[in-house]
């Protein structure tokens, strides 16, 4: 390709000079021969053969990724080729990303997809509606109210459909274009006054032939971003679900926190009773009292605070429903404490495929690869057949008896513009190229996003036992300096900062809860909406 380019590129380069003489030297204009014509004909003839060879060999260098080939802990990494994602010319898109996170271009290790063998069953078993594996028919109701009422919802589907319809439009590009003009004109003479009259009527009906692919490079760009736009909208969706899971759970938590704080409230109401009593009998200083009225204030300042939170996140999910924030949905007034759903830990890479925003970037990739075939074809010779019947008549009744009928070849010749031909063309690559780095990049943040999720998974799992295991603690030895202070063996600070200590575990062990509920999501969201609902485990 490169050699036929130059030679092309010296005729031209000839024929621009050549040019340039002829016009500093005057000259007595002449009528071309016959010779000459031919001469010029089979050169741009020529030019054309050349161009279109070029076209037909160009191939293009696709870059490798390197992923893993399974999750953390596993030794062996893959290589793969990003033409397994972007290059497939039949316009096949159900390969895509799940090409580019296999081993070897689609198997991973015993032949499945980056993990073992045995997980295939869980890409197979992927509930769309993954949500329902929490098992809570409140947050179902809510999930399914918000996907059907969501503005921004909305707005990505209007957008969808706006890019189905310019997709629509360039695929007319391919089809001949037709066009019907009538006219009709009176004319009287000025001397005589003779009234005349004229009908005409002309059709014209035009056909770009795609002898380069450019047009069909252009309807495959806008069928991609067709394509990508709805894995936007996909992607909005997921997003929404999420949102709206750890809104719906952050509710249920302050609301717990609050009932709490509440109690605890009413509990450090009754100790200072307990405490002006004695004190009033002498068997206590004003100490104990300033101290006790200091910790009630404060879990009264802490109760505001949880009161303000839950607002504000209400209102966050009345938003969500196309309602005014004061419309609240419902909610749980403590977290849910059913089994969490288990996403097995044999995560297949193939699952990442899934992810709607790394299909949008990757037909995006896809769409960019085509515009720099769109650019490149853009100025190679361009061919169109014009036909045209058209009729005039003096009379509107005979205007159809005398049609009269051509046909046309034109040829628009926009290589000769070399040097913006070239630079466009490199403009249209360094998009490409940079769509490939965003592509990498996105790809691995993907799996940056599976694997701390994963990790998020097990950690979280230890450190519940560990909050569990101070709760209890926490509780049994506020039990014993109760009853040491009721004894009088203690004042009362130690029995206060006890209950301290215990509403603080008590928080943490809810905060964990809520982040073992909202890292579940997170690891649902990062597959892309991927679990498999059936399997829940007691241990979740």
């Amino acid at each position: 390709m490169t050699r036929m380019m130059s030679e092309t590129r010296k005729w031209l380069d000839s024929s621009v000079g050549s040019a340039s003489l002829a016009s500093s030297v005057p000259s007595v204009p002449s009528v071309p021969s016959a010779m000459s014509l031919r001469r010029s004909g089979l050169a741009l003839a020529s030019v054309a053969a050349l161009l279109a060879g070029c076209a037909g060999a160009r191939h293009d260098a696709l870059p490798t990724v390197p992923v893993p080939a399974q999750w953390t802990g596993a030794p062996v990494a893959a290589t793969v080729p990003l033409a397994a994602a972007v290059s497939d010319p039949t316009g096949n898109t159900t390969r895509g990303v799940n090409a580019v996170v296999g081993v070897d271009g689609v198997d991973g290790v015993d032949g499945v997809d980056g993990v073992d063998g045995g997980d295939r069953r869980h890409a197979a078993a992927i509930a769309p509606d993954f949500w329902r594996a929490f098992g809570d028919p409140v947050l179902d109701t809510l999930i399914a109210d918000t996907l059907a009422v969501n503005n921004d919802l909305a707005a990505a589907g209007i957008r969808v459909y706006r890019a189905q319809l310019q997709a629509g439009l360039a695929d007319t590009n391919l089809t001949p274009s037709v066009t019907v003009n009538g006219t009709g004109t009176v004319s009287r003479t000025l001397d005589t006054h003779a009234m005349g009259r004229k009908s005409a009527l002309q059709a014209t009906a035009s056909y770009e032939l795609d002898l380069w692919g450019k047009l069909a490079a252009q309807r495959d760009a806008a069928r991609w971003e067709y394509e990508a736009t709805d894995a936007d909208r996909e992607a909005a969706r997921l997003s929404l679900i999420s949102t709206t899971a750890q809104l719906y759970w952050t509710i249920g938590f302050l609301n717990q926190q609050i009932a709490n704080t509440q109690s605890n409230i009413a509990y450090t109401e009754r100790i200072l009773a307990l405490v002006r009593s004695r004190y009033a009998a002498g068997a206590v200083s004003g100490l104990d009292v300033a101290q006790t009225e200091g910790n009630l204030a404060d879990q009264r300042a802490t109760l505001t605070q949880l009161v303000q939170q839950r607002t504000e996140n209400r209102n966050a999910l009345a938003i969500l429903f196309d309602r005014p924030p004061e419309q609240a949905a419902a909610e749980p007034s403590v977290l849910p404490t059913q089994a969490l759903p288990v996403v097995p830990a044999g995560l297949p890479a193939e699952l990442l495929g899934r992810r709607p925003d790394l299909r949008a970037s990757e037909l995006r990739l896809r769409g960019t690869l085509a515009n720099v075939d769109i650019t490149r074809t853009s100025f190679y010779p361009t061919f169109t057949l014009t036909g045209q019947l058209g009729t005039t008549s003096t009379s509107l009744e005979r205007v159809l008896q005398n049609p009269v009928g051509s046909l046309g070849l034109g040829l628009a010749l926009p290589f000769i513009q070399w040097n913006t031909m070239q630079l466009q063309i490199k403009v249209s690559q360094t998009q490409y190229e940079e769509a490939v780095v965003n592509f990498r990049q996105r790809l691995y943040t993907a799996l940056s996003e599976v694997e701390n999720a994963l990790s998020a998974r097990e950690q979280l799992t230890r450190e519940s036992e560990q909050r569990a295991l101070s709760l209890a603690q926490a509780q049994r030895a506020e039990t014993l300096l109760r009853s040491r202070y009721r004894a009088g063996a203690i004042g009362v600070q130690p029995w206060l900062e006890q209950l301290r200590l215990l509403r603080a575990a008590q928080t943490a062990d809810a905060q964990t809860r809520l982040n073992r509920l909202n890292n579940r999501m997170a690891l649902y969201k990062a597959l892309g909406g991927a679990g498999n609902a059936s399997d829940v485990n007691s241990r979740g």
